[in-house]
């Protein structure tokens, strides 16, 4: 029996389990932990003192204390930071080896809905229609299909170009370890940024950032002709130089973009282009909105 999700190999598990797990994000991470019921997702980050994304994370809450779903190459960073930053708070900081993630990449205007075989089920709010995610072990999986899903599930192409049409960036593909402010990767845009919370570690840059209107970096997804094969790093030109591509896959393809850059090239009906061939920035609502901001200043 086939499974319609796709099997995640480059997440991991992070859990904090114990009775100060909320109170320590509460003070550490970008997104506010109040009012937060179990089973419910949010999307955050831990940044640097300088405001820059060290790992982002989706967090579910549950009746033990929290699960972050992070990139499977920083996870043992993070889980490092989390600790130092413990002190004598009671909780329990671990790596869940035998738990892995599988993502869906269809519309869920239900909701959160059960997934065979997974022990934990979650809803990705970073997408305008919602996707189920799910967390499970080798033996639940098993149990329920009688294979491991890296034997037999979705494509991962077919996981990457729905994130990337969707404009949702992703740790290791889109952007490292403290080379990227959450404005960057559209935290802000995604509900991964409470500016309105007490504190967290970097939020005087971010806020101010905000206050300030000195965002200029955003990544935005790229339309590619048939003829174009964009390799990760390539350069965007409109004439001159505005980002770079992070991710790529079949037409589509995610960019970092200096959008007050483009914005100036577009207004002079400037074409931008990689390798000298045409290509079409999308303009979300929010970008629209934010760019008319700009004019207005």
């Amino acid at each position: 029996m086939a499974s319609p999700f796709t099997y995640l190999p480059h997440r991991a598990v992070l859990s904090l389990a114990g009775p100060d797990s909320i109170t320590l994000l509460e003070r550490l991470v970008t997104n506010a932990t109040d009012n937060w019921t179990p089973g419910e997702t949010r999307y955050g980050a831990l940044l640097t003192p300088q405001g820059k994304v060290i790992a982002d994370f989706l967090a579910i809450r549950t009746s033990e204390g929290v699960l972050l779903d992070v990139a499977e190459a920083h996870v043992d960073d993070l889980a490092k930071r989390l600790k130092l930053f413990r002190l004598r708070s009671k909780v329990e900081i671990e790596r869940l080896d035998e738990v892995f993630v599988v993502a869906g990449t269809e519309d869920a205007p239900e909701g959160v809905r059960p997934i065979s075989g997974a022990q934990h089920v979650y809803l990705d709010s970073r997408y305008p229609g919602g996707r189920l995610r799910g967390l499970a072990t080798k033996e639940s999986w098993a149990a329920w299909y009688g294979y491991h899903p890296a034997e037999w599930s979705r494509p991962i192409d077919v996981y990457h170009r729905d994130r990337i049409q969707n404009g949702v960036p992703e740790q290791g593909f889109d952007f490292g370890n403290a080379d990227a402010f959450p404005a960057d990767i559209n935290m802000d845009m995604l509900g991964g940024v409470a500016l309105n919370k007490g504190c967290f570690v970097g939020q005087e840059v971010v806020s101010r950032m905000h206050r300030r209107g000195t965002i200029r970096k955003r990544t935005l997804t790229v339309q590619l002709p048939a003829n174009l094969e964009a390799s990760v790093g390539a350069d965007i030109v409109a004439p001159s130089p505005i980002g770079n591509v992070t991710s790529a896959e079949g037409s589509l393809g995610l960019a970092r973009i200096r959008f007050d850059r483009w914005a100036k090239a577009d207004a002079s009906g400037a074409a931008v282009t990689i390798d000298e061939t045409p290509v079409i920035i999308t303009k979300p609502d929010w970008l629209q909105a934010e760019l008319a901001a700009m004019d207005e200043a």
